[in-house]
């Protein structure tokens, strides 16, 4: 994924205090009847109006990836829950072959061409996706960042919805550090050396290591194996045939050395303790049977859901965002034998309090 470019909201952002003569927003989908309502508390600076979707049916939602991943299928469901939940004229989940900035505005254009008037876009390009962003809102469509920020300091969308994939990193590599019970050394299986998004996954694991006080040895960081999954399966036989018996731990924040670090540990019979990335039906399996460690999971269906209201909300003036470009962490989660069976309810929770965090603080409704 691509990396946020400024310091992330945490998801424990302080709603702010309700001041005289302002309203709260609040938060309905279209068809809920008014009993349902939720009264949030109101940020000072708040509009009078609310952050429920009076009528999104002439907002026409693409949520578009730079490109075909795993990471990004879950959006295909949750565009379809958000669009019967809030009433929307259409939400569409569209992706190149290819990933290429330029395949990519090309789609933009013609999903554009066939009407769609919202988009949550995944940019191909960090450094470029801010071009892409500017044309899209001068043709008077919300835009939202998903899962990626642009690179640099500015953030041409509406509101960037990504992991801190730093964070997310940290996180991960500590829970292996743990599981070595603090010492021995350890390898780390990354994506794309020149995406500055995998900057940020080394710039993580390396502070965990640090913080060992010298207890842990970062052995190894490999790069590139996030192409597919026989590129990873490769890179991960490769190391352990080479250097397996000098290995304590292995964390990995690409999907697919995640995937293959988890078969290649589990056959080899390896004692090497794995901590993956998100939630493949084979990295639960096997943190169940115990070959794995742990995973830091994502929140690629609250980047949608949440991301597709927000931007209904912005695509039909309803709302505003009090500070454009907002960069928002969506949120990431530490899954072990533990709560391997629930942790998706902590997920859950995440999304909810990102709607209200939205409603609460980042938008002005009128």
């Amino acid at each position: 994924m691509r990396p946020p470019t400024r310091s992330v909201l945490s998801g424990a952002v302080a709603v702010a205090v309700l001041m005289a003569g302002s309203a709260a927003c609040t938060i309905k989908s279209s068809g809920a009847s008014p009993g349902t309502r939720s009264q949030a508390p109101a940020s000072g600076k708040s509009g009078t109006g609310t952050a429920e979707l009076a009528d999104g049916s002439g907002t026409k939602v693409a949520l578009v990836p730079g490109g075909a991943h795993p990471y990004f299928q879950p959006w295909k469901a949750a565009g379809a829950v958000a669009k019967k939940k809030y009433g929307l004229g259409d939400v569409t989940f569209d992706e190149t072959s290819e990933w290429d900035q330029q395949k990519q505005d090309n789609l933009l254009s013609t999903l554009a061409a066939r009407g769609y008037n919202a988009f949550g876009v995944f940019g191909v390009s960090p450094t470029d996706i801010n071009t892409t962003f500017a044309d899209l809102k001068s043709q008077g469509f919300a835009v939202a960042s998903l899962a990626s920020c642009p690179a640099g300091g500015t953030d041409k969308a509406d509101f960037c919805l990504s992991t801190d994939v730093e964070v997310a990193a940290y996180k991960a590599a500590r829970t292996a550090i743990d599981a070595m019970g603090g010492k021995g050394t350890l390898v780390h299986l990354t994506g794309n050396n020149v995406d500055a998004n995998t900057q940020l996954r080394i710039k993580g694991v390396t502070r965990a290591v640090k913080e060992s006080g010298g207890k842990v040895k970062l052995l190894q960081t490999i790069t590139d194996v996030d192409k597919d999954l026989q590129t990873a399966q490769k890179a991960v036989s490769d190391l352990l045939a080479a250097k397996g018996n000098q290995i304590q731990g292995i964390v990995t924040t690409a999907y697919n050395p995640a995937v293959a670090a988890a078969d290649a540990v589990k056959s080899s019979g390896s004692r090497a303790k794995v901590v993956a990335i998100d939630d493949d039906a084979k990295i639960l399996s096997a943190i169940k049977d115990g070959s794995v460690t742990a995973t830091v999971v994502q929140n690629p269906v609250g980047q949608a859901e949440v991301g597709t209201w927000a931007l209904a909300l912005l695509q039909t003036h309803q709302c505003t965002m009090r500070d454009p470009g907002q960069i928002i962490d969506s949120g990431s989660f530490v899954v072990t034998k533990a709560n391997v069976g629930t942790y998706d309810s902590a997920r859950k929770a995440k999304t909810e309090q990102l709607k209200k965090q939205f409603a609460d603080t980042f938008l002005v409704c009128k």
